[in-house]
């Protein structure tokens, strides 16, 4: 069976920092060594930024824009010009590509994230390598991916990917920033284990023109890495180190994939959900969970934070402040306030009406490990 890979290309990686101009020796350099992997046999996702800043060059303008109506404006102005780039150079090698904008609503409503994975399948069969970015245009605040690390996880986990490759400026992970601490030292292989201790020093701000720095680079890691893909972060200068990787060679910095899931709901409720507010179990309720793989019932619940309505994505956490899963609750925060560790049987004459027993069932409750 042909694997899959999702290749996210950073802004600073496709423009020259000092004019936010295209890179256009990069792009064509990986455009070439996308198209010989998908003639090598490879299911082949770009997921690509960059509509912001060519947007910023073809108006002139030297600075990104802070305004999210002016942002949006001026990506709209861009994507063209950049898909049109993309067109050229792919078709010039026999090429076909699709372009497909996301917002994270399409991957929080549940048909609507079928869909999408539906149609990626599709264009895969075709031989066609999709083009992704975020919906700029129409992206509201509340529903935006944030940067297009997160993006091409959660596109890796809809599309079940067997790697992600996160190109960036710099050719691997470190301790901290090498480019502010000499000293710094680099990381090459990072397990599941080994990420809940990793120790580095990072900070949120990218180049001048990208939207995200080394830390959005390790969420996006960690939410591929779950989801069983194996994950590099290299340099974006040298695309055609990704076959060399694919071939064996350590080049840049190795996340290693946990086992897969072939649940393709409950990828989507740990990767493609977002948590509208968080529940905290006792410790019972936490082995009941994590242990014997049972539902969680009222009496398990301790307190909650946020406000959320039923059928909404939470966070579940235990009594040591750690994130240990994710569901659909079937109480909205109003209600499961009034029955929190109550008995079920006594739910009816709490609320005033016949509900369901449990607050999370099994089926729509992911554990992380």
């Amino acid at each position: 069976m042909a694997q899959t890979i999702v290749i996210k290309i950073g802004t600073s990686s496709l423009t020259r920092p000092e004019s936010g101009n295209l890179a256009l020796s990069t792009i064509a350099s990986l455009v070439e060594t996308l198209t010989s992997l998908r003639r090598n046999g490879y299911q082949v996702i770009l997921v690509s930024s960059g509509a912001v800043g060519v947007g910023c060059a073809r108006l002139n303008m030297i600075d990104r824009p802070k305004n999210i109506n002016l942002k949006q404006a001026i990506a709209a102005v861009g994507q063209g010009r950049l898909i049109r780039v993309y067109d050229d150079l792919f078709s010039h090698l026999g090429q076909p590509i699709a372009q497909i904008l996301l917002t994270r609503r399409d991957l929080v409503d549940r048909s609507c994230y079928v869909n999408a994975s539906n149609t990626f399948n599709a264009l895969l069969d075709l031989g066609v390598i999709p083009i992704v970015n975020e919906n700029d245009t129409v992206a509201t605040e509340e529903l935006k991916f944030g940067d297009n690390d997160t993006l091409s996880a959660l596109v890796a986990n809809l599309v079940n990917a067997d790697w992600l490759f996160l190109l960036t400026d710099v050719d691997k992970l470190y301790s901290a920033d090498p480019r502010i601490v000499p000293s710094a030292t680099p990381i090459d292989l990072v397990n599941s284990e080994e990420f809940k201790q990793l120790q580095v020093d990072v900070t949120n701000s990218g180049s001048g023109w990208g939207t995200g720095g080394m830390i959005t680079k390790l969420r996006a890691a960690r939410i591929a890495s779950s989801a069983g893909v194996t994950t590099v972060i290299t340099n974006g200068k040298n695309p055609d180190n990704i076959p060399k990787i694919l071939a064996g060679d350590s080049i840049g910095t190795k996340f290693t994939a946990q086992p897969k899931t072939d649940n393709a709901r409950k990828r989507w409720i740990a990767n493609g959900l977002v948590a509208m507010g968080k529940i905290y179990l006792d410790d019972g309720a936490v082995k009941a969970l994590c242990h014997q793989g049972k539902s969680l019932l009222p009496a398990g619940v301790t307190h909650l934070e946020g406000e959320f309505g039923a059928n909404e994505a939470v966070e579940l956490v235990n009594q040591q402040g750690q994130e240990i899963g994710k569901g659909i609750v079937n109480y909205s925060s109003e209600e499961l306030t009034k029955i929190k560790g109550q008995k079920s049987g006594d739910i009816a004459s709490i609320l005033g009406y016949f509900g369901v027993e449990t607050v999370i069932h099994r089926d729509n409750l992911v554990i992380f490990e």
